[in-house]
């Protein structure tokens, strides 16, 4: 995935908050805590203090600074941050131009650390949609750990499924699923689990369509992505599947405590967004034993 170079994404509304940089006992190191980081993620708890030894570096800002040196696609191609702020307009615009009275969340890029309606935000935490906020937050230096620790190739396309994935469950908090669906528990066949593989279908969508949208001149913001990148936003998916999850933290595959889903299952319904669209992604129609 790259952004034309001259396409305009300046004008984005994301917002830069924190406060320092998360120290874990002098850094996070080894595969245990990239475990640790992946059950924070994709639990929706807060599970940091079992790394140890957490400090914080002071500095940043609690209210919120623009996202700087971020006006052109060459510079979202160059930076994380940037690359995510400027994705915001594109996936903005798809939602915009596929759900009635669509209002844009919130995103916010995540400094170390910062507080929030939802608990803490950083890159322990991991990526996360706040319903109470309606925002996204997003602590870039995650994709480093997944980098480093875990294997992953966290590249600029898995980044956006990432991101994408999160807007998702904003349109589901805006047009009323999440809650005409509750979470009803853990387990293969949730609405928790649902609700989690409807925001990758949806994540799926945009990633086919992402070459159509366009800045204030007409530009495409994305070109379209390679099989190479669609590859890697797949294997992200897979990298966190409730499955791959419990095996590498050293326990046993357990279906009943699953809140997001298998690898395949995560993998199967990107797919499905991304060749389908939109109208392909009720998770919730779906029977149990074909999820």
């Amino acid at each position: 995935m790259t952004f034309n170079d001259n396409a305009r994404v300046g004008g984005n509304t994301a917002k830069r908050r924190g406060a320092g940089v998360a120290v874990a006992g002098g850094g996070i190191a080894g595969i245990g805590a990239i475990a640790v980081l992946l059950l924070s993620l994709f639990t929706g708890q807060d599970f940091s203090s079992l790394l140890g030894g957490g400090s914080t570096i002071p500095g940043g800002s609690q209210t919120g600074t623009e996202i700087e040196n971020c006006e052109t696609g060459a510079d979202a191609n160059e930076r994380d941050d940037c690359r995510l702020a400027a994705a915001s307009l594109a996936i903005d615009q798809f939602w915009a131009d596929t759900v009635q009275d669509y209002r844009p969340p919130q995103l916010t890029i995540v400094d170390g650390q910062t507080s929030t309606q939802c608990g803490t935000a950083s890159n322990a935490t991991g990526p996360f949609y706040c319903p109470p906020e309606e925002g996204v937050y997003v602590d870039p230096t995650f994709f480093g750990l997944l980098r480093q620790q875990f294997g992953a190739t966290a590249g600029p396309l898995a980044q956006l499924y990432v991101l994408a994935h999160e807007y998702g469950h904003h349109v589901q908090n805006i047009i009323g699923i999440m809650d005409r669906y509750p979470n009803d528990g853990t387990g293969p066949d949730s609405n928790g689990v649902r609700t989690e593989l409807q925001a990758d279908c949806f994540a799926g969508a945009w990633v086919g369509a992402m070459s159509q949208q366009v800045d204030e001149n007409g530009t495409p913001f994305l070109q379209a992505p390679t099989d190479v990148e669609i590859r890697d936003a797949i294997d992200a998916a897979q990298i966190v599947g409730d499955d791959h999850i419990q095996q590498s933290s050293g326990g046993t595959v357990n279906p009943e405590t699953w809140t997001h889903g298998s690898s395949e299952q995560r993998q199967q319904w990107f797919v499905t967004g991304l060749e389908q669209g939109v109208s392909a992604c009720d998770t919730f129609a779906v029977p149990g034993s074909s999820l």
